[in-house]
């Protein structure tokens, strides 16, 4: 089996973390070697670069926090996710380029076009390009509930941020996955927890065909 790259993408309580957990355990009971991994992390240095980030308090300019992402992410796919994929294993990435996108370049920047030009020249540079992109979506009410419920976890500078920022960060995803039809699924997450995992395997259920026959 060749290497199989997919990414969880959507806004907070989207519940990308739980249902990529529950993607990957679902893979490993068939077998599959897979690699669950995030970002901004998945390796020591990037992992230190996502504290910064997202803890750090820092007050970067916008086209200095789009290249620590990509610093961090070009750090991922050097040592971890391209060496898995090469060893034929299923990855699973939460959050990859495309929340740099949604985030710093519509949620951040406004949609700054320069800013977006930015990311997407520095996209192109990235040696690993999903073969699925799994965009989960949820009504901001339902967001805005799911993320008072974890309210005593340790609240990172993104979710503080207002309701006009995460109207435009899901207008991002919303656009690339509109532009990456291909590419981008768009999985309607505000149902139950294994409803929505349902919902996903199905989806992912023909990539494995694929890459088993490739």
């Amino acid at each position: 089996m060749s290497g199989l790259f997919i990414t969880f993408e959507g806004g907070e309580g989207a519940g990308k973390s739980t249902q990529a957990r529950l993607l990957a355990d679902h893979l490993r009971g068939l077998g599959l070697d897979v690699d669950l991994t995030r970002e901004p992390g998945g390796t020591k240095g990037a992992e230190a670069l996502r504290d910064f980030l997202l803890f750090g308090g820092h007050d970067l300019s916008p086209r200095a926090e789009v290249m620590a992402h990509f610093a961090a992410r070009a750090d991922h796919v050097d040592r971890r996710i391209a060496p898995a994929l090469a060893a034929g294993k299923v990855v699973i990435c939460d959050r990859f380029t495309d929340s740099t996108e949604a985030y710093q370049g519509h949620g951040l920047g406004n949609g700054d076009p320069a800013l977006l030009d930015m990311i997407a020249r520095l996209r192109a540079l990235v040696p690993a390009v999903p073969d699925l992109t799994l965009v989960l979506r949820v009504p901001p009410a339902i967001a805005a509930a799911r993320m008072a419920e974890r309210a005593s976890a340790r609240t990172d500078r993104y979710e503080a941020l207002d309701t006009a920022f995460h109207a435009r960060v899901a207008a991002g995803f919303d656009a690339i996955a509109r532009r990456d039809a291909t590419r981008c699924r768009r999985i309607d997450a505000s149902a139950t927890m294994d409803a929505v995992q349902d919902d996903i395997r199905a989806v992912v259920a023909p990539y494995l065909k694929r890459a088993d026959n490739a």
